[in-house]
């Protein structure tokens, strides 16, 4: 009941996160697209506001094994393949979503891997994981 409660957040938390990237936060998540990423900002923040979109939908309505776990082990590279902006928002010294000193920026650094634990615990693709690298 915990897991499946957690995994229903998650997706939720991403449908909101998605939903901003495309509409009223995009120009906070661009403070957040590394300086060097040779794609356009407003490009990337939709792109990745668009994954999360996908990500919230299959958290929100797959719940067999092993597709949950596979979703799971997806949003957690997602939340891997997100990192350098995070980085990039606080070496950068990039203002956005009130992160306006180096410390809160640093703070915001240290939750993105609870958003990976999260996301392999909550949808049970830790043991999927164990199982698939036991072979």
């Amino acid at each position: 009941m915990v897991r499946t409660a957690g995994q229903i957040v998650l997706g939720a938390f991403l449908l909101f996160t998605g939903t901003a990237h495309l509409t009223f936060a995009r120009l906070e998540f661009q403070a957040q697209v590394p300086s060097w990423v040779p794609l356009d900002e407003n490009f990337v923040v939709i792109a990745s506001g668009v994954v999360e979109l996908c990500l919230a939908l299959a958290l929100l309505v797959t719940w067999r094994q092993p597709a949950r776990a596979f979703v799971g082990v997806v949003t957690a590279l997602f939340f891997v393949a997100i990192l350098p902006g995070n980085i990039a928002q606080f070496t950068e010294h990039r203002d956005g979503f009130g992160l306006d000193t180096d410390a809160a920026r640093a703070i915001r650094l240290l939750f993105q891997p609870l958003l990976v634990v999260w996301a392999l615990v909550v949808t049970g693709a830790v043991p999927y994981l164990r199982r698939r690298v036991g072979r």
